[in-house]
This record gives C-alpha cells, structure tokens and sequence, in this order.
C-alpha cells in the first residue's frame, strides 16, 4: 500500500472523481493541502481575492457544463464562514459545490484557537453534508462520500473541514484503485408516466412548465422531443431558461411576478393542466396560489421527494430524475403517436403564439440618459445565441429576463433562490473558466457590481475574459421600487458628487477609474445610439488583452420595471409604454403585430 498524508489522498481522489479545476484562497491552516495540490499536479488553482469570490467562481463553473463540480478552498475561521453565502447560494438552486477549509489541530478545536469556529455546524443548514474530518484514516471516506452525495438526488453542495494535523497525518491509500460511490437518482416508473401523460391526454390547454431541473439533469433535449411530440407550450422558469429555445414555436414565454412576459402570463391564466418538471413552484413565479392554481390540475415531477407538495398539493407526483422521467415520457408519447392517440394541440399552441405576437414590451427608446430597455435590445443585437449570459438580482436581472433571449441550455446561468448581491463577476468568472472559448456576457445593476468588485483582479491576473454589462442608475433600483408600496425612498440613493470625476454628475463611483486599476478594461456609454459600437468593441477588447471588458451604461435615475404589486400573476403593471409598432420591439422574436 502508498503511504501519503490525508491531505495528498484528498487531492488524489478529487483527480479521480473528475475535478480539473478549484477556487481558493490559501492560509495557514490548509496550507499543508496546498502543499498536495502543487506536489500532485493536475488540478489548476485560480486564485480569489475574496473567500464569497472562490464559492461563486465554484457555482458558474459547475453551472456550465454538465457533470462539473466546482471546488472552492479557504483556510480556517472566517474563510469557511465568507464562503456560507456561496453555499446557501447552491444549495438553493441544487447546484454541487465542495468546500474545503482548514480548520486549527484537533486538540485545541474547542479551546478558542485563533480562527477555529465550528464551521461544520454553521454550514450544516446549507449543504447535504458539512463535515469536521478527525482522524486522518477517515478522509478518503468522507470525500467518497462527499462525491457521492453531490450527485446523488438532489444535487447540492458538501463542506469538509479538515484541521492542520489531520492533513499533515501519513495514512495508507492506494490512488490507482479508488473508484467512486455510485450515483443514486429515483426514477418513475413506467405507470407513473402513463397515468401522468393520461391526465395530459384529458385536459384542453395543457402546459409544461420546465424547471432547473431539467437542465441539471441534462434532459433539455429530450424535453423538446415530448413537448413536440404532443404539442405542448413550454413555460421555462428562470431557473429552467434555455431548455427550449426562444424561438421555438411551443416557447410560451415565462411566467411570474418579475421575470416573466406579458404573453407567458395571460396563455398560463388560459391553461387547464400544468405538468411541472424538476421545478419548486417558487413564490416570484407563482405570486398568489389560489391564483396560480384556480381552474388547473397539476401534476408534479420532482427529483427531491419532500419538494412534493411542499407549496402546494398536486393532483399528482412523482419522484424522479427529470431525465428518467422525461426518458420514459418520450417512450409513452411516441407510442400513442404512433397510434394515433396524441390530441390535436395545434390550436392551442397557435393560441400561445399568437400572443407573442401581439402583447409585447417596448424597448426601443432614444432618450438620454438611457432607458435600460434599449440596453437588452442593444445587447440582442451584438450577442448572439451562443452567448452564456450570468446574472444574479435586480432590476437590471429581471428587465434582462424580460427582454433578452436565450436559446441554450445553461447559456443563462442565474443564482435563483439566494440572489446575493456581488454573485455576478466571481460567477462570470467560474463560466469563462469552465468554457474558455465561450461568449459570456454578465450583467449587474451598479450595486451587485460593487459588493466584490475585486474578484475582476482576479480575472486580469489569469487572464479570463468576458464581457459585463453594468447597468448604472446609482440607486437600489429594485428595493426603491419595492418601497413604492410603503410610500418611502429611504436609503436607497446611492448618488454622490464625485470629486475626482466632476464629469459623472452625480452617478458617484467611477467605475471607469476602478476597472482599469483593476488591471481590466472599461467603457462608459451616455448615448444609447453607442451602445452596440460599445459592446461590438468590448467583445474585441476581450479577445485581444484575455480581461474582462466592462461595458457601463449611464441610466435614467428612476426606471420602473414590469411586475406585480399585489402578489398576482394576472395584474403585473406595465408601467412604461407597451410596444404598438414593430418598431417599438425590433428584436422581439415574434414581430409585433397591430
């Protein structure tokens, strides 16, 4: 048997579970795993400049590609509890992360040694498993396990903790003999579908509403096959955007309180039977659920047993893996057409359509300062459906999912159920370094831009370019806006006279000034006219210097954007201009019609 330290294992078995690349931050704690990854090669390391910075850069990376595990490595103490963010941040959109931090020697663990906290008991509410790993013998074991959890079920993320002299502690382990855990997903079973493809069969105006669990499990292709086969819209949820592409004629648009589109909104109020796959029926795309659910019958696919019901009782669920399900969907499905079974949908998909065709938003506007809707139609002229776009929170996210287009799976990559502010450049920066040939696209309102600002060091250091789009009104936009309702605009200002950039007027931060000190590149947009000369630009400043290239769009100060005040998907105020010329939409996917 190979005599190596736990730590040296430890890197081992991340080689052989398929992990190329990490995020981290050294300290004295895990320097001793530190020490295995540099002796044993194979995994490259991106330096952070924030510990939140690593977890998130984990997060894009695993986003976008199937099968990736994103790996994020802090030291003892603060390290692990800066990284709980980006934790929760996957764990609520089931998204495996593995963190590893350093932790202080076991005997001294509960003596208040410098930087020693009881970070498996924090991160415990926020992974499938946070581990203090105490004796050495165990830590292959526990990073098996770790691996097999990730995948299995639900997927999420695991915390191991493993403390100095655990690391530095010679164990017996043989590299070339490990193998990982199998992976266990429920699956439905074969009357499960039929009955479920039944209830479809009987209803008038079915849709599909695809979740992120369609694209975790990899099964968007298989999604169109049944959505074609029987001829059902397709409702995408945030999280679910890119299983079909938007231009596909069962694409019936999103549906919501913020992100959705007046179309997808009022074909759902017209539906009689929703088919939810690999979705959790959150509260921004359901609003009120005596709403939601009135007229409807409901049938729930979910990998997560306990999802089931959690927001409310479907007429019936089934546990499994939205690809077994989908697998067996098609297999049902093509049978019945083949038998001539299937009932004509044409109708109503053309129904669906038809409002695409005619309840549209504006976007084109001339005005200067520049109205944020000219932005994303701007940015669907320059970008095309190849582009991975990233985003987290905001008004700047929900105008993005209301006008931009997506055509791929994982080509918008969104933190959907945490929303922490500061997730968008360390994500972009976990995309980029996942698909190196990609087009990414980031989008931030100017306070998600500022909270880690930092980590665009990060990306001039190695060398990862992409593109972001920073949308400034110097204000909260979204949270100004919530307090609509409470009548107050109360700390949400962020407007300031710069002295040292007069020119800004009263938009304060120089954002221009801070991206270039951050060794990246910048341009500052006042005319919406130069936009698209702005991001055809960036994109090419990207390719030649491998930075990051900011685009910053100056904003009217006091933009409101399409949503809902009362909680109810059928009364989102509109309250700019609607479009009522092709002219209004020229990048709309169905030309407007009047």
């Amino acid at each position: 048997m190979a005599r190596m330290t736990a730590a040296r294992a430890a890197v081992e078995i991340l080689k052989r579970e398929g992990v190329s690349d990490a995020f981290g931050v050294p300290g004295a704690a895990i320097n001793p795993f530190y020490a295995a990854l540099k002796a044993a090669g194979g995994i490259h390391h991106t330096l952070a400049r924030h510990v939140e910075g690593a977890s998130h850069m984990a997060e894009g990376y695993t986003r976008t590609r199937p099968g990736n595990i994103g790996v994020c490595i802090g030291t003892s103490g603060p390290a692990g509890t800066d990284m709980i963010t980006g934790l929760y941040s996957a764990t609520g959109d089931s998204i495996p992360i593995l963190c590893i931090t350093g932790q202080a020697p076991t005997s001294v663990i509960h003596k208040e040694d410098f930087q020693a906290v009881d970070i498996a008991s924090i991160a415990g509410p926020v992974t499938k498993m946070a581990v203090t790993v105490l004796e050495a013998a165990q830590v292959p074991g526990v990073f098996q396990q770790a691996f097999h959890l990730m995948r299995s079920g639900r997927p999420g993320p695991v915390l191991v903790d493993l403390p100095i002299d655990v690391q530095l502690t010679e164990i017996e382990f043989d590299p070339e003999t490990y193998e990982p855990l199998p992976v266990y997903k429920p699956a439905a079973t074969r009357a499960q579908i039929e009955k479920a493809v039944a209830l479809l069969n009987a209803s008038e105006r079915p849709l599909i509403v695809a979740g992120g669990g369609v694209i975790n499990a990899d099964a968007a292709e298989l999604l169109v096959e049944f959505a074609e086969l029987t001829g059902t819209p397709v409702v995408p949820t945030l999280m679910g955007w890119g299983a079909l592409p938007d231009d596909h004629e069962l694409n019936a648009g999103m549906v919501g309180l913020q992100t959705s589109h007046r179309y997808g909104n009022a074909t759902f109020l017209e539906s009689d039977f929703v088919l939810g796959i690999g979705n959790r029926w959150a509260n921004r795309h359901t609003g009120k659920l005596d709403v939601y659910t009135a007229g409807r019958t409901f049938v729930h696919v979910d990998i997560e047993p306990t999802q089931i019901g959690r927001i409310f009782a479907p007429d019936y669920g089934i546990a499994s893996d939205a690809k077994a399900a989908l697998e067996l969907f098609v297999a049902v499905a093509r049978e019945l057409k083949a038998e001539g079974s299937l009932p004509d949908r044409s109708a109503w998909a053309a129904s669906a359509q038809e409002k695409r065709s005619t309840l549209q938003r504006r976007t084109h506007f001339d005005d200067i300062p520049i109205k944020p809707q000219r932005v994303y139609e701007e940015m669907n002229k320059a970008f095309g459906p190849e582009t991975r776009y990233v985003s987290t929170i905001g008004l700047s996210q929900i105008a993005g999912a209301q006008m931009l287009h997506v055509y791929r799976p994982r080509h918008w990559i969104n933190c959907g159920q945490a929303g922490p502010l500061g997730w968008t450049i360390p994500a972009a920066l976990g995309v980029a370094k996942a698909d190196p040939e990609a087009s990414v696209v980031a989008l931030s309102g100017d306070y998600d831009f500022q909270f880690m600002i930092e980590e665009l060091a990060v990306g001039a250091q190695h060398r990862i370019p992409y593109v972001h789009v920073l949308v400034n009104n110097a204000y909260l936009g979204l949270i100004r806006q919530a307090q609509l309702g409470l009548d107050i605009n109360f700390q949400v200002n962020l407007e300031f006279e710069n002295i040292n950039s007069p020119e800004l007027g009263v938009y304060g931060v120089d954002h221009v000034k801070v991206v270039e000190g951050l060794g990246c590149k910048a341009i500052r947009v006042t005319d919406p006219a130069d936009l698209g000369t702005a991001f055809e630009q960036a994109k090419k400043l990207a390719a030649e210097f491998r930075v990051p290239v900011v685009v910053e769009a100056i904003l009217e100060r006091v933009t409101n954007i399409s949503m809902s005040r009362t909680n109810d998907i059928g009364e989102v105020v509109e309250f700019e201009e609607i479009a009522t010329e092709p002219g209004h939409a020229p990048t709309s996917i169905r030309t407007l019609k009047v």
